[in-house]
């Protein structure tokens, strides 16, 4: 079990690796006005997708093998609020130290600890279910940074994957107009 346990922590490592560097890839694409930029009452902007991911990482990576998830001090509601005065510097702050959260506790865990319970707003879940949890709610507001993004750079936009139109090229090993932007798929 160990050695499937080690592989595990590994491979959910990349994954969220992988999660945060598609996200900036989008995100550095952005104009500041445009992290800001919420395009109907019932979305978020860049920005407070952000601020969200970074306050659920501070709550469920803070003391994760010892205490619940869900922090007393977490105030989720006031993770969709920002004010005039952010900065694109205050949310790049925010968005750097929730991962750096994840990333301390994720190199911290053991093949052993991966059996383990914790809590989640009093929930028990295996080591392994809270980290899948979090690696699915991560990917989806991963899913809606590159959304919003492209959809607000439009034609300025920078593929972060095998553009339109050029994946026969692509599978020919013909990589002529094929570009990757800023993301890098490999892990």
């Amino acid at each position: 079990m160990p050695d499937l346990a080690s592989h595990y922590l590994e491979e959910i490592k990349r994954q969220f690796r992988g999660h945060k560097r598609m996200a900036e890839a989008a995100i550095v694409q952005l104009e500041d006005a445009e992290l800001f930029t919420i395009i109907d009452p019932e979305s978020n902007s860049v920005a407070l997708l952000i601020k969200h991911m970074a306050g659920n990482a501070r709550s469920r990576f803070t003391d994760f093998l010892t205490t619940d998830g869900e922090k007393p001090d977490r105030f989720r509601d006031q993770e969709f609020e920002v004010s005039a005065t952010t900065t694109r510097e205050e949310v790049m702050k925010w968005w750097e130290e929730g991962w750096s959260r994840v990333f301390s506790t994720l190199d911290s865990l053991t093949p052993e600890d991966v059996s383990r319970t914790v809590t989640i707003r009093g929930e028990p879940h295996t080591v392994l279910q809270a980290l899948n949890r979090a690696l699915g709610h991560y990917a989806q507001h991963t899913g809606q940074i590159v959304f919003l993004a492209k959809h607000l750079r439009s034609k300025e936009w920078k593929t972060l994957s095998i553009p339109r139109g050029k994946s026969e090229d692509y599978k020919a090993g013909n990589p002529k107009g094929f570009s990757r932007g800023t993301y890098d798929t490999k892990a």
